[in-house]
């Protein structure tokens, strides 16, 4: 491992600074992916919700799809101000408090039994969870310089495919061994036991979390001026910086980061929410087995993010990290479409599609802290998440309006997938040596 100096020279790291910040990714990574695990599972366990909760309250496609969706309209009006309040607070006090609200609002939705209440649940979930995740990658940043992050932000968004490994089969348990306990549906079952979870990590939070390097009581002073001295090194080397609230709202690169995200989300969400309704066309009935089948995309994403992180850190290189994945994606999800009512090519390409498109996060993630320091990179993530997160309301409800009336989700996959390769064109305008690094 090296780190690069203010001349723009690589120098070796020690072997104690490299198990200073092994010690440091161990400490803090693993807990936080935990976290990110919980959060999207809270998000998506819905998704399998639907395989019998769309019929047990004769709820349409669309009043699903307008329903998940409106999740990112809290999520989105919030996103930036939570963002904000985690900088002033800290980060441990916000980190959990969003766990702790999000894991009771989603549990409450077992009680749902009209669209409304289905509608304000799933409006208050986005915005009791808005800020966690660009909360953490600016918490990131402030532990390890921009060489050490494409690593770090692949172990940490590791949690986004490992729900869906893990959550898979056991949402899908969950509704085959429940239902029925107790006078309550497999659906109210998973809601309310995949919400206490979330609820003791938020509080667990309170105790494990630092607010920083100089908080972290596990540190001596040596090791705290060290990994200070590293970060004033890389930020001094980010000479162009910018550094407020206005700078990032007004950068041209946070808007356009926000438009690469919004295209990996709108074919995530699709993957996270509706994937289970896709296998289940291809003749699989039982809902653990679906779960079980679900993880295997998910596999391959957690696979694609490990080894095009660590790629890309090792070679420096982010634009080409994300294109060509981008491009494997769209042609895999595009692919998709002709093969709807088979087991073994549904779930082959999609998990391609999966170990693409996921693949690609965390080094996009790493990208917004080349160029933004201080206030304006957690506005910078906030801002680009934000406007990538419309995403959710769009894939959602895209997805089941056309079922609804074509019986189908063909056209709307087909647009995913066009985003995907638009988007390649924006990461190609960004420049080399900014990224780069």
């Amino acid at each position: 491992m090296s780190h690069a100096t203010l001349d723009g020279r690589t120098q070796p790291a020690s072997v104690q600074e490299q198990s200073l910040y092994r010690r440091v990714a161990w400490r803090l990574v693993p807990f936080l992916c935990l976290c990110y695990l919980m959060s999207y599972l809270d998000r998506i366990n819905v998704g399998f919700a639907r395989l019998t909760m769309e019929s047990d309250l004769g709820f349409s496609a669309s009043i699903y799809g307008f329903g998940a969706g409106l999740f990112f309209v809290g999520y989105i009006l919030f996103e930036v101000p939570s963002n904000l309040i985690l900088a002033r607070v800290g980060a441990r006090l916000w980190i959990a408090r969003i766990m702790v609200t999000w894991g009771i609002i989603s549990g409450m939705t077992m009680l749902v039994t009209e669209p409304w209440h289905f509608y304000t649940l799933r409006f208050l979930l986005g915005f009791a969870e808005a800020g966690f995740l660009p909360g953490v990658l600016y918490y990131l940043t402030c532990w390890f310089p921009s060489y050490r992050r494409g690593k770090v932000m692949a172990l940490f968004i590791i949690g986004l495919p490992l729900s869906s490994v893990i959550g898979g089969p056991l949402s899908g348990g969950i509704m085959h061994f429940f239902d029925g306990s107790y006078g309550l549906a497999g659906w109210q079952w998973l809601f309310l036991l995949e919400a206490l979870p979330t609820v003791v990590l938020g509080v667990v939070t309170l105790f494990w979390l630092p607010n920083g390097i100089s908080d972290a009581r596990w540190l001596d002073a040596e090791q705290k001026a060290l990994l200070q001295r590293r970060l004033k090194d890389d930020n001094d080397e980010l000479g162009e910086g910018k550094h407020s609230f206005k700078d990032a709202f007004l950068s041209l690169r946070v808007w356009l980061l926000g438009g690469i995200d919004f295209s990996i989300l709108l074919s995530a969400y699709a993957l996270g929410f509706w994937l289970p309704s896709f296998i289940r066309d291809t003749g699989v009935s039982d809902t653990f087995h679906i779960g079980v089948l679900t993880a295997i995309p998910s596999i391959a994403g957690v696979l694609g993010m490990l080894a095009i992180g660590f790629s890309s850190d090792h070679f420096r290189e982010r634009r080409w990290h994300i294109i060509v994945p981008f491009i494997i994606g769209a042609f895999s999800m595009f692919a998709s479409t002709f093969f709807t009512h088979q087991l073994v090519a549904t779930v082959a390409l999609f998990s391609l599609a999966s170990l693409a498109i996921f693949g690609a996060i965390p080094v996009f993630f790493s990208l917004p802290g080349t160029f933004l320091k201080g206030t304006a990179a957690a506005t910078g993530f906030a801002l680009a998440i934000s406007v990538a997160n419309i995403a959710g309301l769009i894939s959602n409800s895209l997805m089941g309006l056309m079922l609804d009336l074509t019986g189908s989700a063909r056209f709307a996959i087909w647009f995913f997938a066009a985003c995907l390769l638009l988007s390649c064109l924006i990461v190609l305008w960004l420049p080399p040596k900014l990224v780069n690094r």
